[in-house]
């Protein structure tokens, strides 16, 4: 009886043992990297109820990182917020990609460089994840997939977007660029929100700031239907997300 019992406790062992190492295996592990001569602070929103990572927003300083996991499945987005003043209760807000306090409960305030992921619910399924400029740009973002396998791309958006945004785009405090937004949000018209008679891939082609901002991160979302360039997969990856990265960093 008493060799029973032992066995039977350490089968169950092996069994938690094996649940736990499952849920380590099947997490995705996002590490926010901050490269940037300041402090950020990132924000983060999760889709479809998942769940809320980093409780939705924190500090970061320069030379610093920090780590985030994910459940299959989840589905979400991360940013940059810049320039924030928060009191000790977490209200307060920031000059670019404001959400309204410390902890988002909702997205980020345009103009803002945005990293979008979609993970596979199973082992093996593709994720999918881009750096979109959709809604405007405010700091220099990469995205790179460490250990997956499949075409695993880099993506991101390099180079320093306001300090080559034209005029017409520009955010700007005490008379720095601060942000520079997307044309849609800067004219609000249907050629350049792909809205109304211009809903469709075929009916909403790249504009001349949507191009600019191609040319500059080839890799990046420069308007709503650049899927083809811009859309990444990686099946089993962890993620590196870095904020103001050297090249391909």
């Amino acid at each position: 009886m008493a060799m029973f019992t032992s066995k039977l406790k350490l089968s169950l062992l092996l069994f938690l043992f094996s649940l736990a190492a499952g849920n380590v295996v099947y997490a995705t592990i996002f590490t926010l990297q901050n490269r940037c001569t300041y402090t950020v602070w990132p924000g983060t929103l999760s889709g479809n109820g998942a769940a809320v990572l980093g409780d939705g927003g924190f500090a970061l300083a320069p030379d610093s990182s920090v780590q985030l996991t994910a459940p299959r499945g989840w589905s979400g987005r991360f940013w940059a917020r810049t320039g924030c003043n928060f009191d000790d209760s977490g209200n307060g807000k920031c000059l670019t990609g404001d959400c309204g306090s410390l902890k988002c409960v909702g997205g980020g305030a345009p103009p803002v460089t945005l990293a979008e992921f979609t993970i596979g619910s199973t082992p093996g399924d593709k994720d999918f994840y881009d750096v979109s400029l959709v809604d405007g740009y405010n700091v220099a973002m990469g995205l790179r997939a460490n250990g997956g396998t499949g075409d695993c791309q880099y993506a991101g958006c390099v180079a320093d977007l306001n300090g080559n945004c034209p005029p017409e785009l520009r955010v700007t405090d005490s008379g720095k660029v601060v942000a520079c937004r997307s044309a849609c949000e800067a004219f609000n018209a249907p050629e350049f929100c792909c809205t109304g008679d211009h809903a469709t891939p075929q009916t909403c082609s790249p504009t001349q700031y949507s191009v600019m901002f191609k040319t500059a991160c080839p890799t990046a979302y420069s308007y709503a239907y650049d899927d083809a360039s811009s859309t990444c997969t990686c099946a089993g990856s962890d993620y590196l997300i870095t904020f103001c990265p050297t090249v391909s960093s």
